[in-house]
This record gives structure tokens, C-alpha cells and sequence, in this order.
């Protein structure tokens, strides 16, 4: 008697759940489309992060009523990610939706917020809900959680996933209610496991009707299925689409390790950016600067932390920000003594306009680390700092208008996309592989060539980035970002950001700037940046060439002023005295001499007082110069003649009455040469310049940065007129010889 009582005793609770669910109709057929109203969403939120807000923007484009359980309180369900608990959803649950048991019209759908977007609008949701049938329906996994022991009491599934995932859920009020009613454990106790073990019970899984969602129709966990869901552009819209069973799922649930998954769908679901449209979100929540009486006020972080080439011309550019200087402050930390020069030349120029420029030199000695979180504090610290603003020393921000382009799309964290010239090279990832380092996203490179247009939510930023102020006092306060395990500083700022789950954001709706390459980056020289010619080509053209060379090719600007003598800019100021500088830091001038060991033979016929570029490793830069810059002209002013841009000897040549005066007529052993002058006639040195015998032709004020190009060989006798007092230079090539 005692085991059959006790048996008694066990089917007691059983029999009155198959009763009470006989008693709502569990048989009853499907009855007609349930109107969206009849809809209601809740979740479950202590808090409010970017998580939430995406999830109910999400929510707010679909038209779903939403009801958030549990705002304001404190979180005792558990530690997170890979731990049990939960247990605090399910009793905020069951006190909520009591108020609902008697409505038996009324469908009831549970989601997790913070890792969910919806892909779909109630109808959809509705109509596939209905078509399975059951009064309740579970999110479905392939991945069992979180007691594996209970694998073999699941219902063998054939196609399709097989266990109980809780992080979404539909059903019928009546229902929604007794299931939740069941709940009588502690806030800290798992909400899956609770689940799972009234589905794995055959009679209970009966007496509430409850099904899985197998083949994802409803609900798609990314958690073991990321090689199963692809982004789709169909009909306008912009779909995550489940390919092993064809389905189109309405609600997202980046799961476990699949955050980052889930924010590149969410940067394009539901319709954020489409191909008919681009960027729809793009222009939300913005804030526009041209209507505020006082900007916000921006701590900008400069972080030079190797040798970086062209770093005056990167100081500079900060003060050509469109931006008011009177709300601007400066951190500098500097750790090269070789750019000490530097940062004292842009701090005469910049304490004229920036009232407060707080510089750390080498002489701290602070790891990259230390000097990060230092810059941040310098904001965090500050009251009314409104951003923080850090830029490493390799961005070239060729848009003034950067600072606040990035403020208006009021962003916590928000950076400029940057790339390296011609490279898919960028200052952000779109993908982290397993071990949290590098992975190419699928989008990657149309973002980075332009093809997509908008805001991006990506697992990885550098050099440059711009953080609330804000964000820094509260969400940030702690004050070692910077430091993770042995990653690098950004890196562990970006996987600090993201266990939080702040979203950190990339823009590419301008033309924000490039990265530099510093890798290298070679100190040895006089003047450095003279042989970044090839790391750097846009930065090397910059500095390097006249402004005005592009109109050799628009304006017809080019000069003839001998026959078959032709005159145009090539250099700039710059390009002319640093080379000069770097000759005469070698300081081996030949002398003019006959006897040249540097040359074939080991004899010179018309010898001039130079040095070769070969002697100062500058040779390979100056045959690219030829063969970027020289050749085009040289097509255009000799047409049909197609120069290989080769040259055996290429020198600057130091005219000066105590050395060198002129030289003697001459045919260059050429097929034509290029004679640009260094220095400037007149201020520099007086008289000088080049006679063409045959023609009978001088020219006699040579213009600095200009470059003569005349036939070599037979042609084109000259000589070089006497310079009468100062010091004239000149660079010579004799190309194709």
C-alpha cells in the first residue's frame, strides 16, 4: 500500500494539469488570424545598455507593445554568459503576466532584450505561431544547456533542433501563466533548466501543449548555428535567413559567444541599411551643432608612441579642425626623444589658441597603457569635459569637420573610418576569430571601399575614436580599460567595451582621413620622410610636390622657353630645402673633379662638385620620383616617346664661386635630362643658369622648384652659366641613357 500511495501521491499534480489544459481546449482547432493587437512582447531589463535601446528600436519599427519587467531593480539572477542562473526572469514573469490568465484571446511572446533583434512584425510572428499548432512554443538549440545528463529524455527529433532554448517563447495568456506559476525556486537558480525539465516530462509537455521551434521559423539562437544563418537582401528588405531550413526566423537571439554575430546582423536588421536605401538609422537621435550657442567641450589625447613620418604636418592638421579652440584642451603623450622638436614647435604655435596642453614626455617612461589611461582620466576627471577624443599620431584627418561629424551622431563611442592608401587596411575589424584576434566580416571590405554607406556596429576600432564624457564617468569609471591580459591596449579596451556591451560604432558616411604606415620607418636620415615615397605615396606627394603640377595636365601651364626646352613645377619649397639639408648633412661634395671613382671608367669628362643619390641611399626613391612623376610630362611634352624612367646617375650639383662657378659646354649622355632648381636665384645666389649654344639661348633666373627637361646626346650643347657670389643647387638626372 505504502508504494502505491506514494505513486498516488506523484500523479496527483499531473492529473490536474491534464486537466486544467483539457479544461482551455487543447484539442480545439486552430482558430482565426490573431490580430497584431492581441500581441504582447515582454522582456526583462534591470538595466538599460546599447543592447536594450537596439532591441527596442527594433521593437518601436515593427510596432510590437512591449512590457519591461524589472527596471530599476537589482540583478540577482546571476553572473552571466557562462553561468546558470536567471531564475529572477521567471519570478518577475510570474508576478507580471497573472494579471493575464483569464484572457484567453491574448498571446504572450518572452524574449531576452539585450542580445535580440527583431527581424520580422507581428503579423508574421502570429501567423507562424498559429501554423504550429501548440498553445506553447519554445525557442529551439542545438546545443543542450545547462545539464548535457538530460539529453536523452528530449522527444528524438528528426530534422530540425532538438532542445529547449528559454531565451524566447510564445503562448497563449492561460497558458503563458500556469507554465510560469510553477516557479517556486530562488532568483539564482537557472530559468532553462526549469523549463527544460517540464518539457522533457511527456505529460506535462501534453497538458501544456508545449512544441519547439525546430526548424527556427520564429526564433534563431546563433549559438552553434553561425555556419547555418546568412544576411539576405530580398524585396527591399534586409533578412537573416536560416539556409539549412529555408526559414526566414523573426526574432535574433545572439546567444552565448555570438554577440558580435548578432551586431553585424544588427547593423543591417531589421532594415537599417538596405541596398534600395542604405543607411535608415543613420540620421536617428542626432544632434546638430549648427543650432548650439556653446559646443560641448572635447578633450582631444595625442598619442605619438613610435617614430611616425610627416608628424608636424599631423599636429598641424589638429589645429585646422573645425571646432571652437576655446573648447578644446590637449593631452600629448609623447614617447620619442627623436619628436621632442616637433611638440615643442606645435606648442609655441597651439598655447596661442588652446588654453590648456598638458604634454607627457619619454622622460615618464610610460608603457602605451599607462599613457592611454592617462589621457582618458584627463576627461574623466574633468567635470565639463563633454568627449575625449583620442588620436594616435599615424591618422591624417584631411576633414576639419571630423569632430563634429562624429558628436552629432551622439554615439557613446563613435569612430572615423581611416584606411591605408590603396589597402584594405583600416582602423577596424569586422569580425574577431576564436581567439578574439582578426577575422574578415563579410561586409568588411565593401565598408572600406564605400560600396556601404553608414554607421557600423564592429567588435574593433584603433588610433582614433571619440567616447561620451558621460560614458566615461559612469558606464567606463574604472580606469584601467587599457589593461587586459597581454593584449595589446586597444585591444583591451574594445573587449573591456564589449563584456560590458557597449557598442562601439564606425562611420564611413565621409571622407575622413588615411592611416600612415610607420612599420618602416626609418631615423637614420637627416631629413626622413624624403624616403617614404613608397610606405606613404599620398603623404610623400603632398609634402613632396608642387601644388601646382596637377595643371601640367589641365591647364597647359608647362613653359618652352628654348627649343625643345621645357619648364614646369615638379617640387615643392620643402622637397628643395630638405633635400639641399641632407646633401649637405653628407657633406662629401666630389670637388669637381675628373678622376670619380663612382661612376663607370672612374673618369668624368665634364665633371661637376655633387653628390649622387646613391651615396645618401636615396637612389631607388629617386628613379620611383622619375618614373611617377617625370614621366608623365615627359609623354606629353614628347609625344609617342615612352620614357622606362631609368637613370644611371642622378646627383645634386653645388655651384658656388669658392667650389664650382659654372660649367664648361656639354651633351649629357642621355636620352633627356631633368634640371630642377633648389634654391632660389637671386636670394639664395646671384647669376647662374644654363645657355643652349645651339639655339643661342639663356635661361638665367631658374625657379625654384622648377624643373628644366631637354634632350641629352646630340641636341641640346649647354653649359652652366658662372654663379658670381652665394651658393646655387640644382638636381640632374640623365634618363634613359
Amino acid at each position: 500500500m505504502g508504494g502505491d500511495g506514494a505513486r498516488s501521491g506523484r500523479l496527483l499534480p499531473v492529473l490536474a494539469l491534464l486537466s486544467w489544459g483539457a479544461g482551455l481546449g487543447v484539442a480545439e482547432e486552430t482558430p482565426s488570424r490573431i490580430p497584431a493587437d492581441k500581441l504582447l512582447v515582454i522582456t526583462v531589463a534591470t538595466k538599460e545598455n546599447d543592447g536594450f535601446h537596439r532591441f527596442m528600436n527594433s521593437a518601436k519599427y515593427f510596432n510590437y507593445t512591449v512590457k519591461v519587467l524589472g527596471q530599476g531593480q537589482e540583478w540577482r539572477g546571476g553572473d552571466g554568459m557562462n553561468s546558470i542562473g536567471g531564475g529572477q526572469k521567471v519570478r518577475l514573469m510570474k508576478e507580471a503576466v497573472a494579471q493575464y490568465a483569464s484572457q484567453e484571446d491574448l498571446v504572450i511572446l518572452f524574449t531576452e532584450c539585450f542580445d535580440v533583434v527583431f527581424a520580422g512584425g507581428p503579423e508574421e510572428l502570429l501567423r507562424k505561431f498559429q501554423k504550429m499548432n501548440h498553445k506553447i512554443v519554445f525557442a529551439a538549440d542545438g546545443i543542450l544547456w545547462p545539464d548535457k545528463r538530460l539529453a536523452d529524455k528530449y522527444p528524438v527529433v528528426h530534422i530540425g533542433k532538438r532542445y529547449l532554448n528559454s531565451g524566447g517563447f510564445i503562448g497563449y495568456a492561460p497558458y503563458i501563466n500556469h507554465l510560469v506559476q510553477q516557479w517556486n525556486l530562488q532568483d539564482n537558480d537557472d530559468d532553462q533548466l526549469f523549463y527544460t525539465k517540464i518539457y522533457i516530462d511527456p505529460v506535462k509537455r501534453e497538458a501544456f501543449n508545449i512544441t519547439l521551434d525546430h526548424k527556427c521559423k520564429i526564433f534563431q539562437a546563433l549559438n552553434g548555428a553561425t555556419d547555418e544563418v546568412v544576411l539576405k537582401f530580398e524585396n527591399a528588405k534586409s533578412r537573416v535567413k536560416n539556409t539549412f531550413y529555408e526559414t526566414l526566423p523573426v526574432l535574433i537571439n545572439g546567444n552565448g559567444p555570438t554577440k558580435i554575430l548578432l551586431n553585424y546582423f544588427g547593423n543591417y536588421v531589421p532594415n537599417s541599411w538596405t541596398q534600395e536605401k542604405g543607411c535608415t538609422l543613420c540620421d536617428f537621435d542626432t544632434i546638430d551643432l549648427s543650432t548650439v550657442d556653446v559646443h560641448p567641450k572635447v578633450t582631444i589625447g595625442i598619442f605619438i608612441e613610435q617614430p611616425t613620418p610627416f608628424l608636424p604636418r599631423f599636429l598641424d592638421l589638429l589645429l585646422t579642425l573645425d571646432y571652437p579652440k576655446e573648447a578644446l584642451k590637449l593631452f600629448i603623450h609623447n614617447k620619442e626623444v627623436y619628436h621632442e622638436k616637433d611638440i615643442k614647435v606645435f606648442f609655441d604655435k597651439a598655447k596661442h589658441e588652446i588654453s590648456t596642453i598638458k604634454i607627457v614626455g619619454p622622460e615618464e617612461n610610460l608603457s602605451q597603457a599607462e599613457a592611454r589611461n592617462m589621457g582618458m582620466d584627463f576627461c574623466r576627471q574633468d567635470e565639463k569635459c563633454d568627449y575625449y577624443f583620442s588620436v594616435d599620431a599615424d591618422v591624417v584627418l584631411t576633414n576639419p569637420r571630423t569632430l563634429k561629424l562624429l558628436i552629432e551622431q551622439n554615439r557613446k563611442i563613435i569612430a572615423p573610418l581611416v584606411t591605408r592608401h590603396g589597402k584594405l587596411w583600416s582602423n577596424f575589424w569586422g569580425a574577431l576569430s576564436p581567439d578574439g584576434y582578426y577575422a574578415r566580416s563579410e561586409d568588411y571590405v565593401d565598408i572600406v571601399q564605400g560600396n556601404r554607406v553608414g554607421i557600423w556596429n564592429v567588435p574593433y576600432m584603433a588610433n582614433v575614436y571619440l567616447i561620451q564624457g558621460k560614458t566615461l564617468r559612469s558606464e567606463m569609471s574604472e580606469r584601467n580599460y587599457f589593461v587586459r591580459d597581454k593584449l595589446d591596449p586597444d585591444m583591451a579596451l574594445c573587449r573591456n567595451a564589449r563584456e560590458m556591451g557597449m557598442f562601439m560604432y564606425i562611420s564611413n558616411r565621409h571622407e575622413f582621413g588615411r592611416l600612415l604606415s610607420t612599420a618602416n620607418y626609418n631615423t637614420s636620415h637627416f631629413n626622413n620622410d624624403l624616403w617614404q615615397i613608397f610606405e606613404n605615396p599620398v603623404d610623400w606627394k603632398e609634402k613632396y610636390i608642387n601644388r601646382d603640377y596637377p595643371k601640367i595636365f589641365t591647364e597647359n601651364i608647362v613653359e618652352q622657353p628654348c627649343p625643345d626646352v621645357f619648364w614646369f613645377p615638379i617640387f615643392s619649397e620643402r622637397a628643395c630645402d630638405e633635400l639641399v639639408e641632407e646633401m649637405e648633412h653628407y657633406g662629401q661634395w666630389s670637388g669637381g673633379k675628373h678622376h670619380d671613382s663612382r661612376i663607370s671608367g672612374g673618369y668624368e669628362n665634364v665633371p661637376t662638385d655633387d653628390i649622387h643619390m646613391k651615396q645618401i641611399d636615396l637612389e631607388n626613391v629617386w628613379l620611383h620620383f622619375i618614373r611617377e612623376f617625370i614621366a608623365p610630362v615627359t609623354l606629353k611634352v614628347f609625344a609617342g616617346y615612352y620614357t622606362k624612367g631609368f637613370a644611371l646617375l642622378n646627383f645634386v650639383v653645388k655651384y658656388s664661386p669658392e667650389r664650382q662657378r659654372s660649367l664648361r659646354p656639354h651633351h649629357d649622355a642621355s636620352t633627356f635630362t631633368i634640371n630642377i632648381a633648389l634654391n632660389n636665384v637671386g636670394e639664395d645666389f646671384q647669376g647662374g643658369g644654363c645657355k643652349f649654344l645651339r639655339y643661342n639661348c639663356s635661361i638665367e633666373s631658374p625657379r625654384k622648384g622648377w624643373s628644366f627637361m631637354h634632350p641629352g646626346r646630340l641636341t641640346h650643347l649647354h653649359e652652366g652659366l658662372p654663379v658670381k657670389n652665394g651658393t646655387r643647387y640644382i638636381a640632374v638626372s640623365f634618363i634613359d641613357p
